[in-house]
């Protein structure tokens, strides 16, 4: 078997859960690794659109932010952010967003913006953007995020993004009709809402990973699906894409530099 590490299985079942057909309101960092390395892949018709108005954008390298000239110069077409968040966005357009965060709790409502009060916060983290209405806009939401105890905490600092809000049907009582989060991949696991509760649960634990691992770096009591998988190892091709999407970034960034 291949060699590989867990940020990589993590990207990789992060990938798996984009289709063709989807359109994808992508986030910078994991999320934008996932959804390219999906689009090289099994994917190639995926449609990716970043914050900056680019749609339909494919590019060779991984953006440093979505000011990154390679977005635009890559799209099919640029709008004026408006016009991505009222139209396309808000209209509707968008089957999926793609998001991670600095800390997320059991209902997947996701912080981006303090660790520690807001008023004198330990560290003030780069904010919302459109996390916020991603979160409530696009037709579901997956999460990538490596599991840690500062992460996945029972209590966030502060609710930049909302998930299941408190459980149950909290958050359709705040007439919000998209499904929000789905999915939460780590480099551990993987996570889906219970159907009643829309707590995040295990339903496929990646190879070699104990449930006392995934306990371990969770700060809220984890609960398991009735039928727990196992994820399927990275193949050799994926792998190839990955690392290759990742050197190829490495060195332009690099000269750019």
């Amino acid at each position: 078997m291949t060699d590989y590490k867990p940020n990589e299985m993590m990207t990789i079942a992060a990938a798996r859960a984009l289709g063709n057909d989807d359109v994808c309101f992508v986030g910078i960092g994991m999320p934008s690794a996932a959804a390219n390395l999906a689009r090289l892949s099994h994917a190639p018709g995926v449609t990716l659109i970043y914050e900056s108005g680019t749609l339909a954008t494919k590019p060779t390298v991984l953006p440093l932010s979505i000011g990154d000239g390679e977005l635009c110069e890559t799209a099919l077409t640029t709008v004026a952010v408006p016009e991505m968040f009222r139209y396309w966005l808000q209209g509707g357009r968008i089957s999926i967003g793609f998001l991670g965060g600095a800390q997320i709790d059991k209902y997947a409502n996701l912080n981006t913006t303090v660790v520690g009060p807001y008023d004198k916060p330990k560290v003030r983290l780069p904010g919302g953007g459109g996390a916020p209405e991603i979160a409530t806009s696009c037709g579901e939401i997956f999460i990538i995020m490596a599991q840690g105890k500062r992460s996945f905490v029972e209590k966030l600092d502060f609710v930049t993004s909302i998930g299941h809000v408190q459980g149950g049907d909290s958050r359709a009582k705040l007439g919000i009709k998209t499904k929000g989060p789905t999915r939460l991949i780590t480099d551990l696991a993987l996570f889906e809402p219970d159907p009643q509760t829309k707590e995040m649960t295990v339903v496929s634990i990646h190879p070699g990973v104990t449930r006392e691992q995934i306990q371990d770096n969770t700060g809220w009591q984890v609960r398991y699906a009735a039928k727990v998988a196992q994820t399927l190892p990275p193949t050799v091709r994926e792998l190839e894409v990955l690392r290759d999407l990742h050197a190829r970034t490495a060195r332009v960034q690099g000269e750019a530099a």
